[in-house]
């Protein structure tokens, strides 16, 4: 659902200073009834006839069927209520779609997070720097965070939603309309379904799946909770079974549990081999452990026991990681050409863009882009990348037009920064007082994830070392480090203590995350400032050269940096 021509221009009569009070106002509210899995703390009495907790919960879970068409703010065509993946530069490769929201019954308290010290303190920081919100854009932004924190539920609006291929079918809802491209109206006709046969464990699975991709998909982590609770009421039904299992997987490797992922993924295997997202599961937690041949091992087996577009697009993600981008390439074409749905067609055509934009190939990119969103005009990656790629070709305009539409309907980490980035290159009267604003929402959103289970001290690092606060973001990246050793987690190792001065400390972790030859001219440039940093000023105006050479628009800020390092090392 596209915005209307004006949605960036806020009314004249427009108080955002009462937004901002409102905003602040939604999320200092609270109702500490929720326990850590979003459902009741009671305990479970049992007995015949009395409510546990996992009844209570899963009863929240399927309770959101009354505000699944209600915005927030004003109607559905405003920014900021609707939407690719969970873009942490971890490439999440699921691309089933699911949509809806959720309301409690009036009589049961909202499913709500603890509001800990730490939430209320990030919260309240986001107030403190001084935020002046002058566009509906980002009041939408700002009023999609709060009313998640708070209700437990995101108003999405109408947005269209397609390709949903890959949520478990459940036998009382038709696996027609799971892939219809409707999801609001199946995740309606679950829950509808759930109220009158709550002994159906595949239901409950199935409605657990769903919230986790809408969790992804739309960037609402208070989805994770419900996920939960629905998944624990299925596995009370039928212990063990295969669906629910699955879908554990699947919440782990979203909230970054991913050994958690990996041992769910490893049990549903041993009983049924060919299990398609079992595998698929199994490959992506091995990659975000760092166990990148394990994980190729893994990508074999998947493709020899269950080829088609899921398997295949991670097979090519593991060779991009080894540098191997002929393959890479090769192998999502074959994807592409296999792909029916407008939703397997956008996902991979969308990651054929990212993959060409990681080469500097912005020709390439483009045309990938188009493709997808030829399949789904809505496609938000490719949205997304197709703005990336007008930066990296110097049209800002049109760069920061696109971007403020992905912003507006999917403020997740990486695309508020890169929005940000992109006024402060533009540097017109007010972008710095802009760009601050979407540093400030990705402290929101981190305090948001954190207070759904989700593991967000990878985005913390990336965004608080060249936006934030040094000392914390070096916290974080040392913390994602111990539990997880990635290139990515090394790239932002290495960058967190090269912004805190502890540059010897940073050569070897930068060097680390160049090790396997992936093709990322960030991590390049980074090793290049750091080794200039240390002395080796060869080495550092080698890679400064070649992250230019690679991908000479790989950052509206970064690249700028880098040329001017190197003529300044002449």
């Amino acid at each position: 659902m596209a915005p209307r021509e004006n949605d960036n221009k806020p009314p004249k009569d427009e108080q955002p200073a009462a937004t901002q009070r409102e905003w602040e106002r939604l999320w200092e509210q609270g109702d500490d009834s929720g326990g850590e899995d979003g459902g009741s703390t009671k305990e479970d009495v049992g007995p015949e006839g009395e409510r546990d907790a996992d009844t209570e919960a899963s009863e929240a879970a399927v309770d959101d069927t009354d505000q699944a068409s209600t915005p927030v703010h004003g109607n559905a065509d405003e920014p900021g209520h609707s939407h690719d993946h969970d873009h942490d530069q971890h490439h999440d490769h699921d691309h089933d779609q699911a949509d809806g929201s959720t309301t409690p019954h009036s009589h049961t308290p909202p499913v709500l997070p603890h509001l800990d010290d730490d939430r209320i303190a990030a919260v309240r920081r986001v107030a403190a720097a001084g935020r002046r919100w002058r566009t509906v854009q980002l009041a939408g932004c700002a009023a999609l965070l709060a009313v998640a924190m708070t209700a437990g539920a995101i108003a999405m609006g109408a947005a269209k939603d397609s390709g949903a291929t890959g949520v478990a079918a459940s036998s009382a809802v038709s696996p027609e309309l799971l892939a219809s491209g409707s999801l609001d109206a199946s995740i309606a006709a679950l829950q509808a379904h759930l109220r009158t046969q709550p002994k159906d464990f595949d239901g409950w699975a199935t409605l657990g799946l769903a919230y986790v991709e809408q969790a992804r998909t739309k960037g609402d982590p208070s989805r994770y909770p419900q996920a939960q609770a629905a998944f624990q009421r299925s596995l009370k039904i039928s212990p063990a079974n295969e669906n629910a299992l699955e879908g554990r997987a699947a919440l782990a490797a979203a909230r970054h549990e991913f050994k958690e992922a990996l041992t769910y993924a490893d049990q549903v295997l041993k009983e049924n081999p060919y299990s398609e997202r079992a595998l698929c599961s199994r490959i992506d937690a091995l990659v975000e452990l760092g166990r990148y041949a394990d994980a190729s091992k893994a990508a074999d087996l998947a493709d020899a026991r269950k080829p088609g577009v899921p398997v295949f697009t991670r097979y090519a993600y593991v060779h991009e990681l080894r540098g191997d981008v002929t393959t890479a390439r090769r192998v999502l074409e074959q994807a592409l050409a296999a792909a029916t749905s407008p939703g397997d067609i956008s996902y991979v055509a969308g990651t054929l863009g990212q993959l060409a934009w990681n080469q500097g190939d912005y020709k390439t990119a483009l045309n990938d882009y188009g493709r997808a969103l030829a399949a789904d005009e809505n496609y938000l990656p490719a949205l997304e990348g197709r703005a990336r790629t007008q930066a990296a070709l110097g049209d800002r305009a049109d760069a920061i037009k696109g971007m403020e539409l992905v912003v507006s309907r999917y403020p997740l980490p990486q695309p508020l920064v890169e929005l940000g980035e992109l006024y402060e290159s533009r540097s017109a009267e007010g972008d710095k007082t802009k760009a601050d604003d979407q540093y400030a929402l990705v402290d929101a959103w981190i305090a948001l994830a954190r207070a759904n289970g989700v593991n967000a001290d990878l985005d913390t690092a990336l965004a608080a070392a060249d936006h934030g606060d040094v000392k914390s973001a070096l916290k974080a990246a040392r913390a994602e480090w111990a539990r997880r050793h990635t290139v990515h987690t090394a790239d932002a190792l290495a960058w967190a203590l090269h912004v805190n001065g502890l540059d010897k400390e940073a050569l070897p972790y930068a060097r680390q995350a160049t090790a396997t030859n992936y093709h990322n001219a960030s991590f390049i440039y980074h090793l290049g400032i750091i080794e200039l940093a240390t002395g080796h000023k060869a080495d550092g105006r080698a890679h400064l050269t070649k992250a230019l050479k690679l991908n000479p628009g790989f950052s509206p800020l970064g690249a700028s940096k880098a040329r001017k390092a190197l003529e300044a090392t002449k």
